[in-house]
């Protein structure tokens, strides 16, 4: 754990205001649901809950099956990192600004509006296809340049992936 100096009082609400500075590095956003955890120690951590990395053993074997299925290199991805990929190693990896930017359209995109990397130094966005949970934007499936470019059938094959997570995430 890294000490960064920062020291800040609990109001009556019991609330405390993280510095803007953090909240930018960490790419904390207003209402993003936070995750504590206690130490045995006394101490208190908060983390970016994502409800997609709840389901990071589904999302990685979807992936696998999508690419061995389709041959299409894809990932699935919650608001900031990469979740699970098949076909290529990315787990993990913080997204673009350009891809966050792009999910946040909460539309599905085709390869004409993308040719972004989903991480950096990583490949090309071929096609992004948004995860909406109760109306909120969970994460994102995503169709990456490999040796086969997808297609109409592919582009099915990931959105009912999409859909597969929201209702797993629902439930």
């Amino acid at each position: 754990m890294k000490a960064t100096g920062v020291v800040r009082r609990v109001d009556d609400l019991g609330r405390i205001v993280i510095p803007k500075e953090i909240r930018r590095t960490m790419r904390i956003r207003e209402g993003e649901p936070m995750e504590i955890f206690v130490e045995a120690g006394g101490g208190v951590i908060f983390k970016k809950y994502s409800p997609m990395g709840e389901l990071q053993d589904a999302a990685g074997q979807l992936t696998e099956a999508l690419w061995r299925e389709s041959a299409c290199v894809c990932a699935v991805c919650d608001r900031d990192t990469v979740v699970a990929t098949g076909g290529i190693k990315g787990e993990g990896k913080p997204l673009t600004t350009a891809a966050e930017k792009a999910m946040e359209q909460r539309k599905v995109l085709g390869s004409h509006e993308c040719g972004f990397a989903l991480w950096e130094e990583g490949p090309q966005v071929q096609s992004m296809l948004p995860v909406i949970v109760g109306g909120d934007l969970s994460g994102c499936v995503v169709l990456l340049d490999g040796k086969k470019s997808p297609g109409e059938g592919e582009i099915r094959l990931a959105r009912m992936a999409a859909g597969f997570l929201s209702r797993q995430m629902e439930n």
